[in-house]
């Protein structure tokens, strides 16, 4: 599972960028949202990574923050929504008035984006707005109302970690969290993630 890349930006397309990692270009399909977001070509970027995995290919999808990831993996469960689809409607909103779109079940703005309409839009909402909980005032809110933890920072890359083992993001955040508490700034990933673990497994 590749889950984050790091390197140098070498190209970008309408849909996707490549991105060279000690020497290897890596294929990624992007929003246009977390196109604009990486900057010029030949900077250092970093870019949060969703493996698709299917019987003739394996492609990877990527997005400028973590909860435009999550996000993805939100929308990507809902009937009729694919990996083309769950992109553009990150390339219409922001995961903010996203989360604030479904949580009022506003499918007028859902359906801004391409490919989606009023009755997907109405689907979209219908499944995931007891997911995310009440709309957020304002402020980056996580999935299931949790404040988001900061994206690059090894507590970010622990909430992926336990995501990716099936966890729900509210157990996963909230667990994360108690981990960090009591392990201090300077713990260890390694050390996050299993601490993460034992108190979401509790």
């Amino acid at each position: 599972m590749i889950a984050k890349l790091k390197g140098l930006l070498d190209s970008t397309g309408i849909d996707h960028a490549i991105i060279d990692v000690g020497g290897v270009g890596y294929l990624v399909g992007a929003s246009s949202r977390t196109l604009a977001a990486l900057g010029p070509v030949g900077e250092a970027v970093t870019i949060h990574t969703e493996m698709l995995v299917a019987a003739d290919s394996i492609r990877l999808v990527g997005f400028a923050r973590a909860d435009e990831r999550d996000w993805y993996r939100l929308l990507t469960h809902v009937q009729g929504v694919g990996s083309r689809v769950a992109l553009a409607i990150l390339s219409a909103l922001e995961p903010l008035d996203l989360h604030r779109a479904v949580a009022m079940g506003d499918k007028a703005m859902i359906a801004r984006a391409n490919g989606v309409g009023p009755k997907l839009a109405q689907r979209i909402v219908n499944e995931l707005k007891d997911k995310i909980g009440t709309a957020p005032a304002g402020g980056p809110i996580g999935m299931g109302g949790v404040v988001a933890l900061p994206t690059g920072s090894f507590a970010a890359d622990a909430l992926s970690a336990l995501q990716n083992l099936g966890f729900k993001p509210h157990e996963a955040s909230t667990a994360v969290a108690a981990a960090e508490e009591e392990l201090g700034d300077n713990a260890s990933l390694d050390a996050l993630v299993r601490l993460a673990l034992r108190k979401a497994a509790k």
